[in-house]
């Protein structure tokens, strides 16, 4: 079964949440609009920064249902949903929610509980899931940082070539160049691996990546598009000094407590997204406005995300 390669910036959107803490799919056709406006090509929702792992199954299918009613019709537009990893009884009734609703594609990562003890494990895995959406493009979520689960892709791509008809590539969170690059030539390339990691995006350009998917991409897509063009126009310095502006962006999410700083970064866009949920530490008032301060030292209105038509 052949899928097509995904391309460009896809965006790990934020699951917008009220003040008390519920969900708020309220705001997702204004969010999608937003991304559809600064070039972004699809979302990979209820992920690692869109909080999936602390949502109900209910509520991910809320979500879900947000965005494919949103993005109904825009065939250049491809929607993710992340199942989840600990439950494979909960991945399969998400995936054929997902299906359902008619998304483009579901994703899975290693369960990180009962982790599984090789390649072969994690590759049943996926195939139980995949097998309930036989056409619909499945891909595996490799981040190893948060699962614990750090097999060589490589490895799994062997374990499931030519098994799981409908496994369509990998979305790959992690710094291992050498087995990124082995994927992406695994088969004579036949199989999508979608870079994850902003702060590295010049070195898998360098690999002949050609889709990303990142949380920064909700709030600095024009920096990432400037660094892509500087790249291809053989420019390394322009393109170098881009990736350092990601990098020194990045640093501010560990300096202010982590993953919740990306929706510190969405209020300065004018997309409110709320807080994160327990137990994500979110920042004070006071602490809001020295990372206001330290988001101006780097010109950050110079390559942020915007949106005329929402302002």
């Amino acid at each position: 079964m052949n899928f097509e390669k995904l391309e460009g910036l896809i965006a790990a959107p934020f699951t917008p949440m009220s003040e008390n803490g519920d969900i708020n799919p309220s705001i997702i056709p204004a969010y999608y609009q937003f991304l559809k406006e600064n070039k972004i090509t699809g979302a990979f929702i209820c992920g690692s920064t869109g909080e999936g792992v602390s949502m109900s199954t209910a509520e991910k299918k809320v979500i879900a249902k947000a965005w494919a009613d949103c993005t109904k019709g825009d065939a250049d537009f491809k929607v993710m949903l992340f199942l989840g990893g600990t439950s494979i009884t909960d991945c399969k009734e998400l995936a054929l929610y997902a299906q359902e609703v008619g998304l483009y594609a579901i994703s899975f990562t290693a369960p990180f509980y009962f982790k599984p003890a090789s390649p072969a494990m994690l590759a049943e895995a996926c195939a139980e899931i995949a097998a309930v959406v036989p056409d619909m493009p499945f891909y595996y979520y490799h981040i190893p940082v948060l699962t614990g689960v750090n097999f060589a892709m490589y490895d799994l791509l062997q374990a499931i070539d030519g098994k799981i008809e409908n496994f369509a590539g990998i979305k790959y969170t992690h710094e291992d160049f050498m087995d990124f690059l082995t994927c992406m030539n695994y088969q004579n390339g036949k199989y999508d691996m979608l870079w994850g990691r902003d702060e590295n995006l010049l070195s898998a350009l360098a690999l002949g990546t050609k889709g990303s998917v990142g949380s920064t991409f909700n709030y600095a897509a024009p920096l990432y598009y400037d660094l892509i063009d500087a790249f291809n126009q053989g420019d390394l310095k322009k393109a170098n000094a881009l990736q350092q502006k990601s990098i020194d962006m990045i640093r501010l999410l560990g300096k202010y407590g982590g993953i919740a700083t990306g929706k510190a970064y969405m209020k300065l866009v004018d997309i409110d997204c709320g807080e994160f949920r327990l137990p994500v530490k979110n920042m004070n008032a006071h602490q809001f406005e020295l990372f206001t301060n330290d988001v101006a030292t780097l010109n950050f209105d110079n390559f942020k995300s915007t949106a005329p038509a929402l302002a």
